[in-house]
């Protein structure tokens, strides 16, 4: 049987990976795809969703703008090293033929909230970017907290944050949404940065891709390199680019990919600390833990799949 997912990405390059990780996994039926802003613009990131899904042979999914800033911003302008990690058009600078339609005319708020409507537990949301869409389905209708399962890629609880020493990127754009989801909703599975820096890709990865000699596979590989160059500047010492949105998908599809820690969590909202992930303090006696954490992973496994699954999709 499969599983219903939504994807809500600021794609970015890792969310590109993760849109093919989920339409290679025979697990899940990718049922639309949400936009927010992070890496990019949100109107940028929902041109780079229906250009991508057109490459990969599945212009069937639809796509949804969702908000284009936090909810206690009046815009949002693209940090400087997200240009230098994603490039410019969030997808490594490499240039990806138009799609000829657009995003649907719902929200993606009213499209996850309608979904949850509708399908309950055989539905999974992955949000790979700011909190924002999902806490305004909260607010929106109170059955979105109590019945949604969200896999989130965000946050650090055992590591340093990747924009301060506290804040992971995706938290630290609307640490208020995310502080709410994780006090309010009832299912909500942490996949940060203590388990995504642990999985890598290389250059000998993407060479595999190229092999297949598609369009797609020299697309996703180009993309890809441009990626892995920018984290040998940002990070050397990893030897290779973080799988972050990736990770949540596999996750959606196979927890036992990681070491879940079951923990009531919040986000601090203010002051030095602005965007940590933490244990929420008065919440710790609480019998029932609406939030787990990957605290490891089983990278070699995943690393495998991933491969695979989106192998699987570029060789088509």
């Amino acid at each position: 049987m499969t599983k219903k997912i939504i994807l809500d990405l600021d794609t970015g390059v890792d969310d590109a990976l993760a849109l093919a990780y989920a339409l290679g996994s025979p697990e899940l039926e990718l049922i639309g795809v949400t936009g927010t802003y992070g890496n990019v613009l949100v109107e940028q990131g929902v041109a780079n969703d229906l250009a991508l899904l057109d490459l990969f042979g599945h212009p069937e999914v639809p796509v949804y703008a969702g908000l284009p800033h936090a909810g206690d911003r009046d815009g949002f302008e693209v940090l400087e090293i997200s240009s230098f990690i994603h490039g410019a058009n969030g997808v490594g600078d490499v240039e990806l033929p138009a799609a000829t339609r657009g995003p649907e005319e719902k929200s993606a708020v009213d499209f996850l909230v309608e979904s949850v409507r509708e399908h309950g537990d055989d539905l999974v949301i992955v949000p790979t970017g700011p909190s924002t869409n999902i806490a305004a389905a909260i607010e929106a209708d109170p059955e979105f907290a109590e019945k949604a399962h969200i896999v989130l890629m965000g946050g650090a609880l055992t590591v340093p944050g990747n924009v301060s020493a506290w804040a992971e990127a995706n938290i630290n754009q609307d640490p208020a949404a995310s502080d709410l989801m994780f006090r309010r909703a009832r299912d909500v599975t942490m996949v940060g940065l203590d388990v995504t820096l642990q999985t890598l890709l290389t250059y000998e990865d993407t060479a595999k891709w190229r092999e297949l000699g598609t369009e797609a596979a020299t697309k996703l590989a180009d993309i890809t390199d441009y990626y892995i160059k920018a984290y040998e500047t940002t990070a050397p010492y990893l030897g290779g680019c973080g799988l972050h949105d990736p990770l949540a998908v596999g996750v959606a599809v196979d927890e036992s990919l990681v070491d879940l820690l079951p923990v009531n969590m919040k986000v601090d909202t203010e002051g030095e600390t602005r965007g940590r992930t933490i244990g929420d303090e008065e919440r710790l006696s609480e019998k029932e833990k609406t939030a787990r954490v990957a605290v490891g992973v089983d990278a070699e496994r995943f690393l495998a799949e991933l491969m695979e699954r989106i192998g699987r999709v570029l060789a088509d």
